[in-house]
């Protein structure tokens, strides 16, 4: 009786570890996947959305993205994933397709690619295994990879001069993440407490947890315009509350439809970059 086909899960994980060399991951270490807690899609904010789904879904499912939207057959991201994974997922429908983290191998309290949220969702380790890596972001095509089993891109993100935003380990994760098996914890910012978004928090089936905050004074802004642009600069100093911004007043900006998405990410850029809390990796 001739053999079933692999599936597209295995076919890429056995792929990229054809790919990956090193030592064994240290189990340790967890997977975070951060995000914007308050952001609205089809209605709904991104909590809402996980309390209801249960699971944590890719872009190819949901549409939005704290990236760059190229979800879509023939964009940029079905083209990256094209090529790291040898095609395996060419054909599949978005619900089988990877989820995307990143490996918080510097223990950072507000997870290993703030670039994409101010919270994050700490996963288990149970996942390690059935998740691929890569460095730089797959945005940047890399040519070094890693899986669970063979893992290099430790030295080579320590060993690099990125920018700090830029400056984490990809991890694509294979089979669902269920918000009911699969997740340690949701860490917030403060600036959330007493919200509508700590209160979505609590109904979901995991702890929550508080890091210490993003907070950013327009005077200290400003003295950062050479880092996306002055253009930011001067909206972050518009939509700030008292001189200073966090988290929830870039979330608010966003919901409200004055401003430009892709605007107010690249503010948030500066205040993950240049307000982040003390200790956070540079």
């Amino acid at each position: 009786m001739p053999q079933a086909a692999p599936s597209p899960r295995a076919r890429a994980l056995s792929h990229v570890a054809s790919l990956s060399s090193g030592r064994p991951l240290d189990t340790a270490l967890r997977l975070t996947l951060n995000f914007h807690p308050d952001r609205e899609a089809a209605g709904r904010t991104v909590l809402g959305s996980l309390a209801q789904d249960g699971v944590y879904r890719s872009q190819f499912v949901t549409g939005t993205s704290n990236g760059g939207l190229t979800a879509h057959p023939g964009g940029d991201r079905w083209r990256w994933e094209s090529r790291i994974f040898d095609g395996a997922y060419d054909e599949v429908p978005g619900e089988q397709r990877p989820v995307y983290g990143a490996l918080n191998f510097r223990r950072s309290a507000v997870g290993a690619a703030p670039r994409f949220g101010s919270a994050h969702l700490r996963l288990m380790a149970e996942v390690l295994p059935r998740t691929t890596f890569c460095y730089p972001d797959s945005a940047a095509e890399p040519a070094d990879f890693g899986v669970a089993a063979g893992m290099h891109l430790i030295d080579l993100a320590e060993a690099d001069d990125r920018d700090a935003l830029d400056d984490y380990i990809e991890a694509q994760i294979h089979g669902p993440v269920l918000l009911d098996r699969h997740i340690e914890a949701l860490v917030l910012d403060p600036c959330y407490r007493g919200t509508p978004v700590e209160a979505a928090a609590r109904a979901l089936p995991f702890r929550t947890e508080w890091h210490a905050g993003f907070r950013l004074t327009v005077e200290e802004l400003r003295r950062h315009g050479d880092y996306r642009g002055e253009e930011f600069v001067v909206l972050g100093a518009e939509i700030a509350e008292d001189g200073v911004l966090d988290a929830r007043i870039i979330g608010a900006a966003a919901r409200s439809g004055r401003h430009d998405l892709q605007s107010l990410k690249r503010v948030w850029h500066c205040l993950a970059r240049f307000g982040a809390p003390a200790g956070t990796p540079r």
